[in-house]
């Protein structure tokens, strides 16, 4: 069967096959779960066990097809790791993760894992199958270790030996037999890179990460307000936070995508804070058209760039950053109010 080849032609770098038993992930689930690790994220607890029983969340599910999509742009350099530091360093700029600069991989992922289903089901006759990326409660980490693809990481990211960790994943749950891949045994040894450079600690132990001081979590999942000891720590990380993959040295082979859907986006092109925060709502729809940023929406835009340029105003002092905020305290929503008088208190004296 051509699978892989189809697959490749689709843009998948690389895919597996791996059974439904999960059992092995069953008693870390419940454990993470039980320790409040996913913070407001409610319906991981409210699957539950069902994440890691594919039979039970698609019934009639005999096998999983596990797809990796490299994502890193086109053009980037092979200095792409020390211009990605370079960045976080320069507190004016606002720096999204790498992933979430071009166009939204569950739109790019979905489409393409289902013309690679209608493929394998135009050869074998009639497939009942569903897909997945990110979208449902998968264990899209064990799957793909399963698979082959990979192994987890002690930052809980999937890793390759070829590819590092910069890469989506997206499965197929089909109901007939496909011949099983052998899983990946992990290669991260004694490194605990990833748990020394987390900038607010959230990997609590190898392989345990805790959703609640997650920067990840914390600007694109959690809602409300976020917490003021962790605020500093965030720095001017506005969407999402990559350093522990930027710190890992398998990442070396990170590979480039081959789609231009993932290429950086001119908005978001080494914006400055002040920049982004001078768009409207409008423009910021408009920006984010077709982006996975898009799905946070303008007020937590708005709360985590308030934040960022807090830690700006106390490190810079530029007046201007203190402007803009006052300038915008009054017509913004509540829990933006809260940010920007948070982010003004950062630097006593004259604004």
């Amino acid at each position: 069967m051509q699978l892989r080849e189809w697959a490749r032609e689709l843009g998948f770098s690389q895919i597996g096959i791996a059974g439904v038993d999960l059992t092995q992930a069953e008693a870390g689930l419940l454990a993470w779960l039980q320790a409040g690790h996913h913070g407001s994220m409610h319906y991981m607890a409210r699957h539950g066990l069902k994440r890691a029983r594919p039979a039970e969340l698609v019934p009639g599910t005999v096998c999983v097809i596990s797809a990796r999509m490299d994502y890193l742009p086109r053009d980037t350099g092979s200095d792409w790791v020390e211009a990605e530091r370079a960045h976080l360093t320069d507190t004016k700029e606002a720096v999204v993760s790498l992933y979430a600069r071009g166009r939204d991989y569950h739109k790019v992922l979905r489409m393409r894992l289902q013309r690679l289903a209608d493929k394998l089901g135009a050869a074998v006759g009639p497939l009942g199958h569903r897909v997945f990326t990110d979208s449902a409660p998968v264990l899209e980490v064990e799957l793909a270790t399963q698979a082959g693809l990979g192994w987890r990481g002690k930052h809980t990211l999937s890793l390759s030996r070829d590819a590092g960790s910069m890469f989506f994943l997206g499965e197929i749950f089909i109901d007939m037999d496909l011949p099983l891949d052998t899983p990946t045994s992990a290669h991260c040894g004694h490194c605990r890179a990833c748990i020394d450079i987390c900038p607010t600690q959230a990997i609590v132990a190898p392989y345990r990460l805790d959703a609640r001081r997650c920067i990840s979590y914390l600007t694109i999942e959690h809602a409300g307000a976020i917490d003021e000891s962790l605020r500093p720590l965030i720095g001017n990380r506005i969407y999402g936070c990559d350093d522990c993959q930027l710190v890992c040295p398998w990442n070396k082979y990170a590979q480039r995508s081959t789609l231009p859907d993932f290429d950086t986006r001119e908005p978001l092109q080494r914006p400055t804070l002040l920049q982004l925060w001078a768009w409207t709502e409008a423009e910021f729809l408009r920006h984010t058209e077709g982006s996975a940023i898009r799905r946070i929406g303008w007020t937590r835009w708005r709360r985590n760039l308030a934040v960022a340029l807090g830690n700006a105003w106390r490190s810079e002092g530029d007046t201007a950053i203190a402007a803009a905020l006052g300038a915008a305290r009054d017509a913004a929503e509540p829990l933006v109010q809260e940010h920007i008088d948070w982010a003004l208190a950062q630097r006593p004296g004259p604004r």
